[in-house]
Parts: C-alpha cells; sequence; structure tokens
C-alpha cells in the first residue's frame, strides 16, 4: 500500500486528488493533505509517506514547495517527491527535480495519464 500525503494550497485540488486516488484505493491511500510549507514538512515528518504530491506554490507562503523538496527529501528515509502543478516553466521543473522531486505531472494532464492500465 502506497500511503500519499497531499500538499496543496487550494481545498478543491486537495479534494479532487484525493477522490482520483481513491480509484486505486487497493494500491494506495492518503494518509494527510497539507495547505502550506510548514504542513507539509511536519506531515512527511510525523506520518512517514512513501510519496508526496506537492504544488510548487503556496499563497501566502514565501517558501514553495521546492523549498519543501529539499527540507523533506534531505531527511532521513525521505519520501519521495512528485510535482504537481499549473506551471510547465522549464526553469521551475528543474529546480524541483534538482531539489529532489521525482518528477512532475502538470494538473492538466488527463486523469487516465496518471498511471491507468
Amino acid at each position: 500500500m502506497i500511503r500519499l500525503v497531499v500538499a496543496d494550497d487550494h481545498a478543491i485540488v486537495r479534494a479532487g486528488l484525493r477522490a482520483l486516488l481513491a480509484q486505486r484505493a487497493d494500491q494506495m491511500t492518503v494518509v494527510g493533505e497539507a495547505a502550506s510549507v510548514d504542513e507539509v514538512i511536519t506531515l512527511s515528518d510525523s506520518l512517514s509517506p512513501d510519496l508526496v504530491l506537492m504544488d510548487l506554490r503556496f499563497a501566502g507562503d514565501t517558501r514553495t514547495g521546492v523549498d519543501a523538496t529539499r527540507i523533506i527529501r534531505a531527511r532521513q528515509a525521505a519520501p519521495y517527491v512528485l510535482v504537481v502543478t499549473n506551471y510547465d516553466n522549464d526553469s521551475e521543473i528543474l529546480h524541483a527535480v534538482e531539489a529532489g522531486a521525482s518528477g512532475y505531472l502538470l494538473k492538466d494532464a488527463p486523469p487516465n495519464s496518471c498511471g491507468r492500465r
């Protein structure tokens, strides 16, 4: 069972990702949701997920998903991080990968691009 934390500052996006992932409840479960950089770091430490779905920008936060990724991936037994974002700017994605993200998925990607077979 893959344990996930969903990190996005928009509640509707978190709910949508949770609903999409619920279709694979036999393979994965959302163990936490975060709306800020501080929350995702805290949840990653306390819940020990296997994977964090990370937005790049959090409204009202001076730090970014890249900052959170760097902190999380530096931890002992760190979870993988998959960036889920609206921003397809090569520079931002490169910074996320350099910070330790395993990859990225654009939010406008069709649901069937998310691992259905």
